[in-house]
């Protein structure tokens, strides 16, 4: 994430956050009504400490199903205060009693029932409580609140690359012909190469054109759609661009250039190797918003060296794109977890 442009000049400001799990809140909002009714038991729980599929598994074990049998929107983060919603399916005419779920690190907050399971990214946002600490320049911070609420690059965030960039590495094997059976493994993979060919060519195009500047032809995504379409500038599109009414996007390598600029072949071209491989695991081209709009940026306290603030993010986004413009924020937990692991190791 270190070499990718930014959009706003790198940041002089440092700062810690996830100090605590409290610094570092995600509340998972569905953007619909749950009917009450149906085959599946929906929970709202909040946890802290613990991961999603920890979660699922003990709700599973009381529901007296099998893990994957419980699903959920989204992950979210372990070191992390976070709510999120499961569903189990649970037969109308059984009630099942949820509550040893209950712990120092897990609260039930809602159980409804719902006429069909959650699938992963059904939800529409997350919602972000963020503390930074020790920041050497609360002052800047807020400065670039204010150009960060026009929009950040939409990036995606360094835990899809697993530690050190891990899953990039496995990828490499992967393309080179080597097997790996464990089909969810395998997704994470192919998912993080695809991931890392966008976030190199959005911070070419960042470096070259800024953000807000149109080129001659653009890929325009629909607001609120996957549907996209290839079309020379004209003042329809600005027209469009400025009302939200489309955005400017950058590609998912897959098989097809139909949705492909000349600019974007040209980025394209050193990881082409990787967009073949892509392509012949039978991943069709895609696009993603190019820029990630933080909604609702509301700023909380500040104090000399602290700063707490909130933020929601359409599913899919990272929080971490936004903090990046902010300051040069390190990961406490993370720092935490290697000095463990070097105690471990020594």
């Amino acid at each position: 994430m270190d070499n990718l442009t930014y959009l706003y000049g790198k940041p002089n400001a440092t700062a810690e956050f996830k100090s605590s799990a409290e610094d570092f809140r995600v509340d998972e909002e569905l953007g619909f009504e749950l009917t009450d009714s149906g085959e599946h038991v929906c929970l709202q729980v909040l946890k802290k400490g613990e991961n999603t599929q920890f979660i699922a598994k003990q709700i599973a074990k009381i529901a007296g199903t099998q893990a994957r049998n419980v699903s959920y929107p989204g992950l979210k983060d372990r070191n992390a205060v976070t709510s999120q919603w499961f569903s189990v399916p649970v037969p109308i005419k059984k009630e099942v009693d949820f509550s040893s779920l209950n712990s120092d690190c897990v609260k039930i907050l809602q159980q409804v029932r719902h006429n069909r399971k959650l699938k992963t990214g059904c939800h529409k946002a997350n919602r972000f409580t963020i503390v930074l600490r020790n920041c050497s320049s609360v002052s800047e911070v807020l400065t670039r609140i204010n150009a960060v609420r026009q929009g950040v690059p939409n990036y995606f965030g360094a835990q899809r690359f697993g530690h050190n960039g891990h899953n990039l590495e496995l990828a490499e094997q992967l393309f080179a012909g080597k097997e790996i059976h464990d089909k969810k493994l395998r997704g994470i993979i192919i998912s993080a190469a695809r991931s890392h060919i966008f976030n190199q060519v959005v911070s070419q195009r960042i470096a070259q054109y800024g953000i807000a500047k149109t080129m001659t032809e653009e890929v325009f995504l629909l607001n609120g759609s996957n549907a996209f379409f290839k079309e020379p500038i004209s003042l329809e599109t600005v027209n469009r661009l400025a009302s939200g009414d489309i955005h400017l996007s950058a590609p998912l390598a897959g098989k097809g250039e139909q949705g492909i600029t000349e600019q974007e072949q040209h980025w394209l071209a050193p990881f082409a190797s990787w967009c073949e491989s892509l392509a012949q695991l039978g991943l069709k081209s895609e696009r993603r918003n190019m820029r990630l709009y933080p909604e609702k940026f509301e700023v909380h306290h500040v104090d000399k060296d602290m700063i707490e603030f909130s933020f929601a993010l359409p599913k899919g986004c990272f929080a971490t794109a936004v903090l990046r413009e902010l300051a040069l924020c390190q990961d406490v937990s993370l720092k935490n977890k290697e000095n463990h692991e070097n105690l471990v190791e020594q």
